[in-house]
């Protein structure tokens, strides 16, 4: 079979270089768009027979072929050709093998151009949909561990020093929320980018009648584009999806590190899974944290898609240009990864060990001092004052080589006259903590209102099964 585009050149035109034939070819990436193409074809189909351009039984045959050749796709019987392009190719030429010339008559109308950005919206609106499924195991994992842990203190950081204690289910939720943020921009992005672009052509649009309303309604969008040449080299929400993974990348990164560092014995907070952990080929000891460390790294590799792809728009003109087919790669390289990521991470979550008795060990009486300021603010103390005076009683105690507990009364009061003998109650941590019982702190109750907040948004996640 000879190219789509095979006419220009005549009879006694040389054929395509081997090595132009090897680049131009994207079938090996986008061959994962067969069932997409194949329902973009469909519909497409059905319109050419409403502007009266195929008839009834040449529609029927033209969606049995197309259904034959997705059953090949699917057993995986599907054999390639030197002359094969594209899946775009493939699908077509599989088609006329099967019907006949009535095949040819499919693409009337229709360029790769409006065809290849239609698969990839089509796509992408699964892919949406199984990311932020996939994230919400994550989300879910750090519910069902605060849950369980939900009165267990840890040491808060800033800096990475110890500054407030906070319960352990507040840090592990506040990566939870990042996670649901991953969601809420995805989401955001399958509303917006929902619209049609089939009927575009290759740039100048359709002149024979079809129907793009009716085309989008029955592939699931919610409108058409407005302007054919915008639609044919519109990448912009293959850099948005890339975005919100390079993003939900990040997070994770951030949840990794966090994670590498509590399992130290430094800090021994958690422990690792067996199962999500490994060895070292030279020291028998070794629990290494390898998984968390792969999915650090990963968000590197997402990050340097988001950069391919905006650096391959960045140069082309307007409509169509060949660099785009790189888009794919970008895109679905960028999704595999997250979805490795997700898959471990949440694996990670759900099996690691929390180990309270160290967590709550590692609190100190200096990370009381902001509570020190605030029990002189209910004393009538003005803040920048109260700050002013713990600062000296901090000094005070590292001179005498004390915690601020361990200063004596009388020297509190030397600094400043409204201590008393219920200062001394500030030394309970817990007690401390269930006092930062506003919306979004990490009080007891404060924290249960967060749970019910991400419990709410995967309970509505899961009842629009189609998110």
């Amino acid at each position: 079979m000879t190219q789509l585009w095979g006419g220009r050149f005549g009879k006694n035109a040389g054929k395509t270089n081997d090595c132009l034939a090897s680049l131009n070819c994207s079938l090996p990436v986008d061959s994962r768009l067969f069932a997409d193409d194949l329902d973009g074809s469909r519909a497409y189909a059905e319109a050419l027979a409403m502007a009266g351009y195929l008839t009834g039984k040449e529609m029927s045959s033209i969606l049995g072929g197309l259904e034959l050749v997705r059953y090949e796709w699917i057993e995986g019987l599907m054999k390639f050709l030197v002359t094969d392009e594209d899946v775009h190719t493939v699908n077509e030429r599989r088609l006329i093998e099967l019907i006949g010339e009535l095949g040819q008559r499919l693409h009337t109308g229709r360029s790769r151009n409006d065809q290849v950005v239609t698969d990839m919206k089509l796509w992408m609106r699964k892919a949406i949909r199984e990311t932020c499924s996939a994230l919400c195991q994550v989300v879910e994992a750090m519910c069902l561990q605060s849950q369980e842990h939900l009165k267990v203190l840890m040491p808060g950081y800033t800096h990475m020093q110890r500054a407030q204690p906070v319960l352990f289910s507040h840090w592990l939720l506040s990566h939870a929320f990042a996670l649901r943020e991953d969601c809420l921009r995805l989401i955001e992005l399958r509303d917006r980018s929902n619209i049609l672009p089939l009927g575009s052509g290759a740039l100048a649009g359709n002149p024979l009648g079809i129907d793009r309303l009716w085309l989008a309604e029955k592939l699931g969008f919610v409108g058409v584009t407005d302007n054919s040449m915008h639609a044919v080299g519109d990448r912009d929400f293959v850099v948005d999806f890339i975005y919100c993974c390079s993003m939900a990348g990040l997070h994770l990164s951030r949840l990794a590190e966090d994670l590498i560092i509590y399992a130290t014995k430094e800090f021994d907070f958690i422990e690792i899974s067996d199962e999500f952990s490994t060895g070292s080929s030279l020291m028998p000891q070794k629990r290494n944290p390898d998984s968390l460390e792969l999915v650090r790294g990963l968000s590197a590799s997402l990050c340097a898609c988001l950069t391919g792809i905006m650096m391959t728009i960045k140069g082309t003109p307007s409509t169509y240009n060949k660099d785009l087919q790189f888009d794919k790669q970008y895109c679905f390289e960028a999704f595999d990864k997250l979805q490795q990521a997700l898959l471990v991470t949440s694996g990670v979550i759900r099996n690691m060990k929390v180990k309270a008795q160290q967590m709550e060990a590692a609190l100190s009486a200096d990370m009381l001092a902001t509570d020190w300021a605030y029990y002189l603010v209910r004393k009538g103390v003005p803040f920048r004052k109260a700050h002013h005076y713990i600062g000296a009683v901090v000094a005070h105690a590292e001179r005498l080589s004390v915690d601020i507990n361990g200063v004596a009364l009388g020297d509190l009061q030397q600094i400043c006259p409204h201590f008393d003998v219920d200062i001394f109650k500030v030394a309970d941590y817990a007690g401390n903590v269930e006092k930062y019982d506003v919306i979004g702190g990490t009080a007891t109750q404060s924290v249960r209102r967060q749970l019910k907040v991400l419990e709410d948004f995967l309970s509505d996640l899961k009842k629009v099964d189609q998110i």
